[in-house]
């Protein structure tokens, strides 16, 4: 979705005709800026034009579920459960999480989503646009080839061919990333033999190699130990929580963001291996509209 609206759009947006947009725009009503002999209208600072103009009964929103959505962590599900926050978990990959961040489903969302400038922030800009959502830096995390025990003859996708793969849903962000770098190695999926199984979680990948159902999958380091597994190691990413900022400072996201900084964490963190935890607490992304 664009940061702009064309003039129809903030027409039909208004149910108002084009003509009145135009009238409005050279009164200097509404926000709008001009570009190569057209109008174009930021769609934030319409979002935020509306709500202005708004009058009447203030209205309370309706609560947030105390779910956390998105892309599963190792320690972040770990850290869930030991913390007692009370928030539950429905991982179900890092563009699911989105979507359920932007229609309010959930009130967070795990995200390693890669950028050309960095992890996550274009991703969550298009989905809740300038909206009161904050991202905060769990942890950098290294993902690469888990190999089924005693497997030695991998050591780049490049091996990959005719291999069997365990593959991750279409919702994980790790599955465009593992396509992309399947294309960098002169592969595509045709290559491969992707089994029937589609992890949908890190956790149920390192088992499908751990029980022989496939030799290799790309996925985090921190479960190659737990299960006995090999490990190249290809990249390190960010792996960000998306919070609304009304969820924020409730009890639940604070006792989680507290347990998160604590030594026990560390320790386990440690104990996985495959994570940096220096960044954590880095808001690499604050929403300006309330």
């Amino acid at each position: 979705m664009s940061e702009y609206l064309t003039t129809r759009e903030l027409a039909d947006l208004l149910r108002i005709g084009e003509r009145k947009v135009y009238d409005l725009a050279s009164n200097g009503e509404v926000p709008c800026v001009r570009a190569v002999g057209k109008l174009l209208f930021p769609r934030a600072e319409i979002s935020a034009w509306l709500k202005a103009s708004r009058s009447g009964p203030q209205v309370a929103e309706q609560p947030l579920p105390p779910i956390i959505a998105g892309s599963h962590d190792p320690l972040l599900d770990w850290a869930l459960r030991e913390s007692r926050s009370g928030l539950a978990s429905f991982y179900d990959g890092s563009f699911d999480g989105l979507t359920r961040l932007a229609r309010r489903q959930a009130l967070a969302a795990g995200l390693h989503i890669r950028e050309c400038d960095g992890w996550n922030r274009d991703a969550l800009r298009d989905a809740v646009h300038e909206a009161p959502v904050v991202l905060i830096e769990i942890a950098r995390r290294q993902r690469g080839l888990l190999l089924a025990p005693g497997l030695k003859d991998i050591a780049s996708f490049a091996d990959l061919r005719g291999r069997r793969v365990v593959l991750r849903q279409d919702s994980a962000a790790s599955l465009r990333e593992f396509d992309a770098r399947l294309v960098e190695a002169g592969l595509g999926r045709e290559d491969i033999e992707a089994i029937p199984l589609r992890a949908r979680t890190e956790e149920e990948l390192a088992i499908a190699l751990h029980d022989a159902k496939a030799e290799v999958g790309f996925g985090l380091g921190a479960l190659s130990g737990l299960y006995g597994l090999g490990f190249v190691p290809l990249v390190e990413e960010r792996f960000d929580l998306a919070v609304w900022r009304r969820a924020w400072f409730d009890p639940p996201m604070q006792k989680l963001l507290a347990f998160l900084a604590s030594p026990a964490c560390a320790v386990r963190a440690a104990e996985l291996g495959g994570y940096d935890l220096s960044g954590l607490g880095t808001v690499h992304h604050n929403g300006a509209t309330g």
